[in-house]
């Protein structure tokens, strides 16, 4: 069987078109490298764990196995446990939503509530409405659906509503279909930026008036270090807006488990669509979360994420101001990203091969546009290293960009720079980095 044309697969030619939708982002691609301990990470988004008590987590998985075992390691429901979607409401009462439990979908992790989302939604050439940048697995989701991505331009008060009108009326006057609009309003992923609580109350309108669905995804949304942000964009609409939750960022990522706040006659599609996912999603984790948020102070918990997460967020401001101080930034209020501005003339993923020689990782802009958006940005998290490191990375980062910009001036873009540039990703380990 000929294998040419296809990456060496055999059943290239067997797969359903739609995976053609299906591939590695460029946050993937530096798993390998982030995970060598010489390397500053600066970009993937990890959960600083080590700041959760070992004590409280052994707490809650004791009294899983004493309490709960037999019903903890048997099939549950598919819509998720009783118990816990209550528990869920004093969660999102935080950010002021009031909710009936019945509209509680359980998944396996918030990402698991959008794939269900877009599997029920997305038909081919169906348009995604989205800020620009964007969450990048969300792009790889939408895409994996053969839906189409139209990026709408932020400013620091996030997502621009006449800017939204505009995209709209253009994709309605082209016959574009479109079938919701997703957001992170609240110190969004990547760029930091919050929504402002006048700015939802006008998109809400817009879409309301354009009988748009708004999909709100909301990771990071108690992680705020100063001062809660604006309520969340559910608590002022009910029937417009599906709402993503998720505990992996105020509890542990590796239990995988988040949900979606629905539409009635939405949540009756989501609950038969997880069954037919995953059949029910994992009862154990569901009780040691549940578990977890009866006994323990877990608003105090998530305080001290809060003074982790602020400290390194001043570290990489402060290590920025320093080192880089002729660039721009965005000041995140809480959540785990900055997103840098370089000159015009920089190339974040050109770069990259080089700051890989410098023991330092970042995620390049180009990951969170579906266009081909963001050469000249890129992605900084603050989230997992330690202060100390947090500088170090920046210092090494400035090497890297500092060393590009000498290269700029001393040779045109289309001469040696090209063969530089071409010979580092040669020299680079891994060569997916390129």
């Amino acid at each position: 069987m000929s294998t040419q044309g296809n990456n060496f697969d055999p059943w290239y030619h067997h797969y359903a078109e739609r995976t053609s939708g299906l591939s590695a982002s460029e946050v993937r691609a530096l798993f390998a490298v982030a995970s060598r301990p010489e390397v500053v990470s600066l970009a993937g988004g990890m959960p600083y764990v080590s700041a959760l008590p070992t004590d409280l987590v052994t707490a809650a998985l004791e009294r899983t196995i004493q309490n709960q075992g037999a019903s903890a390691l048997q099939y549950g429901s598919g819509q998720g446990m009783p118990v816990l979607r209550e528990q869920i409401l004093d969660v999102m009462a935080l950010e002021g939503i009031r909710a009936s439990a019945d509209d509680v979908v359980v998944t396996t992790g918030s990402q698991h509530a959008l794939e269900l989302i877009a599997k029920l939604f997305l038909d081919p050439g169906d348009v995604v409405i989205a800020e620009g940048p964007s969450y990048v697995t969300a792009l790889v989701v939408f895409r994996s659906f053969q839906a189409e991505v139209d990026h709408v331009a932020m400013d620091d008060q996030g997502m621009i509503p006449e800017s939204l009108r505009e995209h709209i009326a253009a994709l309605r006057a082209a016959g574009r279909t479109i079938k919701f609009l997703y957001t992170i309003p609240t110190f969004q992923n990547p760029a930091g930026v919050t929504l402002s609580w006048q700015r939802r109350m006008e998109i809400l309108e817009i879409c309301r008036a354009n009988e748009i669905l708004v999909i709100e995804d909301n990771p990071y949304g108690l992680l705020y270090f100063d001062g809660p942000p604006p309520q969340a964009m559910r608590s002022l609409e009910e029937e417009g807006v599906v709402y993503l939750g998720t505990f992996s960022k105020t509890f542990a990522p590796g239990l995988r488990v988040g949900w979606a706040l629905a539409p009635h006659a939405i949540r009756e599609k989501l609950v038969l669509a997880n069954e037919a996912a995953v059949l029910s999603p994992s009862s154990f984790t569901q009780t040691v979360i549940s578990e977890y948020l009866g006994a323990a102070d877990w608003r105090g918990q998530i305080d001290t994420f809060r003074g982790v997460y602020r400290e390194r967020r001043d570290a990489m401001l402060t290590a920025l101001g320093e080192h880089l101080p002729k660039m721009t930034w965005t000041v995140p209020e809480g959540g785990f990203y900055v997103w840098l501005t370089l000159p015009d003339h920089l190339d974040s993923k050109a770069m990259l091969p080089r700051a890989v020689k410098e023991l330092v990782a970042y995620t390049p802009g180009t990951a969170f546009f579906s266009n081909g958006d963001g050469r000249n940005k890129m992605r900084l998290s603050f989230c997992y290293p330690t202060p100390d490191f947090i500088a170090e990375g920046v210092r090494r980062l400035s090497t890297v960009i500092n060393g590009e910009l000498d290269l700029l001036s001393t040779f045109s873009q289309t001469g040696p720079l090209q063969t530089v540039r071409e010979q580092e990703r040669y020299d680079s380990p891994p060569a997916n980095l390129a």
